[in-house]
Parts: structure tokens; sequence; C-alpha cells
């Protein structure tokens, strides 16, 4: 053990997205555009249901707390990413990786978690419409939401402890823009089946639960829509397909690259670029457009502020 303690790896290296410098600077274009559209959409999100009192409801508080952990959890990745495609030897230190890797799972969780509730939510509110108001109650949001972060907490300490307990003496070149526990636990000097398996029972088994559970609570809704009028038909398909897309586009990457363990593909990078960068502007770019409620109070806001 002395041996490893004296070799122990104290910064990691990333190979980041490319090393071709013409698509770094298009990279880097493309995606600092992303997340300066991610943070003002989310952020936009927020205050409009901070400052719109009939936004003041279940649907829309759980959507303010996605936007916050679209917020965080971009801000996670994206800027280390963006200044990587501008350094040629693109590093992060060792206790730098850990962090990042643990606010990567809790955010990651985190917004499963909601989704998942949110889903909870539209089946109660489709399908046992007057029974909503007592069943989701503002307080039980809360406690729902706090549920879900200490969810969220004890799934990343599992992920961070099943990280740093491994010894790393060398080598330590990641192959990715990131740090997260697959291509990390590689670079361990010792055997890491067991851990992978760990790996795959914690994260995989959220995944894919989470993602089994949504799809069977939006085959009840859809089941019965039948019962509803034509334009409450057409209002629930409209929301429970906005909330689709988005379950669709976070959980698709993390079941691909967490179900997996020891394993690799080409597809990696593009797959965790999918749902590091692109997916938190998802979520503003199709409520935002796709909701009336919440386009009208933006307009009034504005209209708010031109004349007080």
């Amino acid at each position: 053990m002395s041996t490893l303690n004296q070799t122990r790896v104290t910064e990691f290296v990333f190979l980041g997205l490319t090393d071709n410098l013409v698509l770094e600077k298009l990279f880097f274009m493309a995606f600092s555009i992303t997340y300066m559209l991610t943070l003002l959409g989310n952020t936009l999100i927020i205050f409009t249901t901070v400052l719109t009192a009939r936004l003041h409801t279940p649907m829309y508080f759980f959507l303010s707390n996605l936007s916050f952990i679209d917020i965080c959890h971009s801000s996670v990745t994206v800027p280390k990413m963006l200044e990587g495609l501008l350094l040629q030897r693109k590093t992060i230190s060792f206790n730098s990786c850990i962090a990042q890797l643990f606010f990567l799972h809790l955010f990651a969780c985190a917004e499963i978690f909601l989704l998942t509730i949110m889903a909870y939510d539209r089946y109660v509110a489709i399908c046992a419409p007057l029974h909503y108001p007592s069943v989701m109650k503002m307080r039980v949001c809360v406690q729902l939401v706090f549920a879900l972060w200490l969810g969220g907490t004890v799934h990343s300490l599992v992920q961070t402890f099943l990280t740093i307990r491994l010894p790393y003496c060398g080598p330590n070149i990641i192959d990715s823009y990131f740090c997260d526990v697959p291509p990390v636990i590689k670079l361990a000097c010792t055997d890491t089946h067991l851990t992978g398996i760990l790996i795959v029972s914690n994260s995989g088994t959220i995944s894919l639960t989470c993602f089994l559970a949504l799809v069977a609570s939006y085959t009840v809704i859809l089941v019965s829509l039948h019962k509803q009028s034509a334009e409450g038909r057409r209002k629930a398909l409209s929301t429970c397909s906005a909330h689709f897309l988005v379950v669709v586009f976070l959980f698709g990457p993390c079941i691909f690259i967490y179900t997996r363990p020891d394993t690799s593909f080409s597809m990696d990078k593009v797959v965790s670029v999918f749902y590091t960068a692109v997916t938190p502007l998802l979520n503003p770019l199709i409520y935002t457009l796709r909701n009336e409620e919440v386009k009208c109070a933006m307009k009034q806001l504005r209209q708010r502020q031109a004349f007080p």
C-alpha cells in the first residue's frame, strides 16, 4: 500500500471530444451558445413561475424545480468542457474530478426522480381529477421534492464511495471530457469487476426502474383519455407528450451508459454530450414553446415591466 500511496494519481487528463483544432473551435461556439440558452431559458421559467400567481400549482412547482436541476446539471460538466476545447492539455485535479462526479450523479438522479414524480402528478390530475386537490397538496409536493434530493444524495454518495475506495496509481488519461464513474474506475490499479456490477445495480437499476414506471403511468393515462372531452384529451396529450420527450432524452442515454459495466462504445461521447449539454436545453424549449399558459405569463411579465 505504501507504493500505491507514493504513486497516487493527483490529476487526470481528458482526451476531450476531438483532437481536431477546427472542430474544437466549432464545438466551443456551438456549446457556448447551447449553455447560455440553457441558463437563460431555465432561469426564465423559474422567474416566470415564481412571479405568476396562477402558476403556483404542483405542475409548475415541479417544472421550476426541473429547470433549477437542469441549470445545475449542465453547469457541472459544460464549463469544464468549454475550457478543455480551448486548451491543448485538458486536466482536472483528483479532488475536483471526484467533486464533479458527485454532483453529476446528484443532479442526474434528482432529475430522474423528479420526472417520475411529475408523471405521477399528471396521472392523478388526468385519471383522478376530483381527488387531485387533496392528493397533490403543496405540502405533499414539497415533501416529494425533499425526498428526491435525499434520494439523489444517497445515490451520489454511494457512487462516489465506490470510486474513491479504489487505488489510482496510473495511468491517468480519461477518454472523455468529464469525470464519471465508468471511465474513472477503469484507471484503478486493481480489479474493478465487482465495482462495475455494483454501479449497474445502483445507477442502472434506478434509471431502468424509473423509466419503466414512467412508461406504465403514461400508458395508463393514454388508456384513460377516452373518458375525457376532446379539449381535455388535447391538453392531456400536449402535456404528456412534452413530459415524455424529456423523459426519453434523459433516460435513453442514462440507460445506455449505466446498464453495461466494463464496456465502452464509440458512441459513448456522443451520448454523454447529449444528456449533459443538450438535454438541459430541451426543458425550456419544449415547455416554453408548447405551453400556452407559460407563454402568456411571460408576455404579461414583459408588459408589467414595460408599463409598471
